[in-house]
């Protein structure tokens, strides 16, 4: 039923209800009516019966919070101009789990601010999209039209959509009757992201062990190993011109031991749950450094722990951002593991990194001892703590020699707070 029908079964009901005593009031004489009109729709209501067809084009990725549109073909293979059709997408809606639905209710238990009137109307955290419902052309026989849709991610990860329908309302245009068409498909949504200023990130180029095999190639040396051939992303000062001149394609100097700069880029993935909106932020700042940071000149590693302790170094001939992008999407909390285990995985690479950029979600005992130590091990760092809304500036503890080196980020504000960096 449309919003149209439920008012007018809503009146029914209510004249049925009042009617009855005829004497006092005449709201009985409208119950025929708006019955028939119930009556006439439901008539109506089967005579949708068309043969027809939809095929969707996605793009690549999405990405969340920033509204996107994407095309629906829709075919007729009926006898008859097909008109007044509307078409919508039905995405598909796999339920939490209890412990997921419960972690998401404790965690807005703990955030709730009392006595406060919420200015933002937030969502279901199990919404994944608001996608519009659009008017189809009229639809000759045998012939095909294009429908652009408008929809708007909400969270990052996987968008899964189910069917098309296509629906047409009866003459009254008090029910819906819709055709439904499985086209079962998937969007990789990719985490929201900031503008993040220029900024000198703390560090300098370092040595690295077996540098040609593991970096492919990026950064400087004086010791001249081969000859090999270009490929895209090396330095042009590398070219070794005359050997090109003489075989005829580029062909660049290989260098045996290598000197670079290597960033770390470590992410807390300590949170209670997938949903809360202070790891999402956090997930979206390290997406938004990922993508800034220049990385021809340079690597950087991407340190997180879920199921396991992953490391993913983007750079030249290694990754690119785009792939980056792709593992952020697809984090989820780690509530399984220690916090030890993300302290040991950095630890690993401390004395192969130029400097660190660590983005934490909380600022207690453990994290600020995971800072100290690697203070204590010579690696320089940029320390962002993302808070929720109204929280306190925390005192920066072992970094309170380097305030311009700790910074908090506030959710609602972490544009801002990244501005502010430069």
């Amino acid at each position: 039923m449309t919003d149209a029908g439920l008012a007018v079964a809503g009146a029914v009901g209510l004249t049925m209800v009042v009617g009855v005593d005829t004497e006092h009031n005449v709201d009985y004489q409208a119950f025929p009516l708006l019955f028939f009109m119930l009556t006439v729709g439901l008539v109506f209501l089967g005579s949708f019966r068309a043969r027809l067809s939809a095929r969707r084009v996605l793009p690549r990725f999405a990405t969340a919070g920033t509204p996107m549109t994407f095309s629906v073909t829709v075919s007729n293979h009926s006898k008859r101009v097909q008109r007044g059709v509307t078409l919508l997408e039905q995405l598909a809606d796999p339920l939490p789990s209890f412990q997921e639905w419960h972690a998401v209710q404790a965690y807005k238990d703990r955030t709730m601010r009392s006595f406060r009137i919420e200015q933002r109307q937030r969502m279901s955290p199990f919404n994944h999209a608001r996608i519009k419902e659009a008017s189809v052309p009229p639809v000759p026989p045998g012939e095909d039209v294009q429908v652009q849709l408008q929809y708007t991610p909400t969270r990052r990860g996987v968008l899964r959509f189910k069917e098309v329908l296509l629906s047409r309302t009866d003459p009254l245009g008090l029910f819906r009757s819709f055709v439904r068409v499985r086209l079962p498909q998937s969007l990789l949504v990719l985490p929201k992201r900031y503008r993040v200023p220029p900024i000198a990130l703390p560090g300098a180029m370092k040595y690295q062990q077996g540098g040609v095999a593991m970096a492919s190639s990026v950064g400087q040396s004086d010791e001249f190993a081969a000859l090999r051939d270009y490929r895209h992303g090396d330095p042009i000062r590398h070219i070794h011109w005359r050997s090109w001149a003489r075989v005829g394609r580029p062909v660049v100097k290989e260098f045996e031991d290598e000197n670079f700069v290597r960033h770390a880029l470590v992410l807390d993935t300590y949170a209670d749950t997938d949903h809360g909106e202070i790891f999402e932020e956090a997930v979206s700042v390290a997406a938004s450094f990922a993508c800034s940071i220049q990385t021809q000149e340079s690597l950087l590693d991407l340190l997180f722990v879920g199921a396991e302790s992953y490391c993913f170094t983007s750079g030249r001939g290694l990754a690119h951002g785009d792939q980056m992008l792709e593992i952020l999407a697809s984090v989820r909390a780690c509530r399984q593991r220690s916090f030890a285990a993300l302290e040991s995985l950095v630890v690993q690479h401390a004395l192969s990194v130029s400097g660190c950029i660590c983005v934490l979600i909380a600022w207690n005992k453990e994290r600020q001892d995971f800072v100290r130590k690697l203070r204590l091990l010579g690696v320089p760092m940029l320390v962002l703590l993302v808070t929720a809304p109204g929280t306190r500036r925390p005192d920066p503890g072992p970094m309170r020699d380097q305030p311009e080196n700790f910074h908090v980020l506030e959710v609602g504000k972490i544009q801002e707070g990244l501005l502010a960096l430069g």
